[in-house]
């Protein structure tokens, strides 16, 4: 029986300094993209996959991002005075529902590995989601929605995967495959961040995951992985042979809102989405051509 997905963890624990001074007071998944953080755009891509709890695996300084789903009254109650009925729906769009987030701080950064065992007691015995926002999606499916139907269709582990060039391989957790299905890939081994000549293909993962509870217990092993930290990769490749684990090629466009450069294009590309907006974005851009 397959087990219905409710669970999300976000590790959110870095310190964005590839972002400093903006992220020295702010976290880092804070930063807006238009008019959103990436935060919300995470959890509004998790919602739409059914999910209904969070864990937000957190640092030192990272309490705005709870805050950013709470109930502001005062902020509210003002917007409702003033007849800004627009600007207080979109508000209470990005509430979660009472109880259905909570936090647990990642003390020491250990890797992604160590984040994700970290919310251990929220996990228990469930399947469960990983979103990194770092990792923008613009998808006329959500990414993790399209995840999600994948893992009703196949059972097991299935991560969100994309091509990149050879040389860009040594950067992330790679495919081993098993069976090329087309959508769907079958996979037979993972390594992390291998050197461009000893890695088994140019198939990634990228930061969006359905894993099941067991990757924990691997996980508890606390092994050093690549860079010497706890490499959620390592751990899930030892559920391979035990577990059905596929990738999926998801129908969308992926921004890497960790990078300067990934950053800036995603302001772009989600402006060119927004009606509202996209006539001026593209004057600015006809400007600087």
């Amino acid at each position: 029986m397959i087990k219905p997905l409710r669970k999300a963890v976000l590790p959110v624990a870095g310190l964005g300094t590839r972002f400093l001074p903006a992220t020295k007071a702010m976290a880092k998944e804070m930063l807006p993209v238009v008019d959103k953080p990436l935060i919300q755009y995470a959890v509004e891509e998790a919602r739409a996959a059914g999910i209904e709890l969070f864990c937000f695996v957190t640092g030192r300084g990272k309490t705005a991002l709870v805050e950013h789903f709470d109930v502001a009254y005062e902020l509210e109650r003002t917007l409702e005075e003033r007849g800004k009925r627009a600007e207080l729906e979109l508000l209470r769009a990005a509430a979660v529902e009472p109880g259905s987030v909570v936090t647990v701080r990642q003390q020491v950064p250990l890797g992604l590995g160590h984040a994700v065992w970290c919310a251990r007691a929220f996990i228990g015995d469930e399947p469960f989601a990983v979103l990194l926002p770092d990792d923008l999606m613009l998808c006329d499916t959500p990414c993790l929605a399209q995840l999600a139907e994948a893992y009703r269709e196949t059972g097991g582990n299935v991560v969100a995967i994309e091509e990149v060039p050879r040389e860009r391989v040594s950067r992330y957790g790679v495919l081993e495959v098993e069976r090329d299905l087309g959508r769907l890939v079958s996979v037979k081994g993972l390594v992390e961040k291998p050197p461009v000549e000893r890695a088994p293909s140019n198939l990634t993962i990228i930061g969006r995951y359905v894993l099941m509870p067991e990757v924990i217990g691997h996980l508890a092993r606390m092994e050093r992985g690549a860079g010497g930290e706890v490499q959620l990769t390592d751990a899930m490749a030892k559920l391979i042979g035990h577990q059905p684990f596929h990738g999926l090629r998801y129908e969308g466009r992926r921004f890497d809102c960790g990078d300067k450069a990934g950053f800036l294009e995603a302001q772009v590309a989600f402006a060119l989405k927004r009606p509202d907006l996209a006539p001026a974005m593209r004057a600015i851009l006809r400007r600087y051509a």
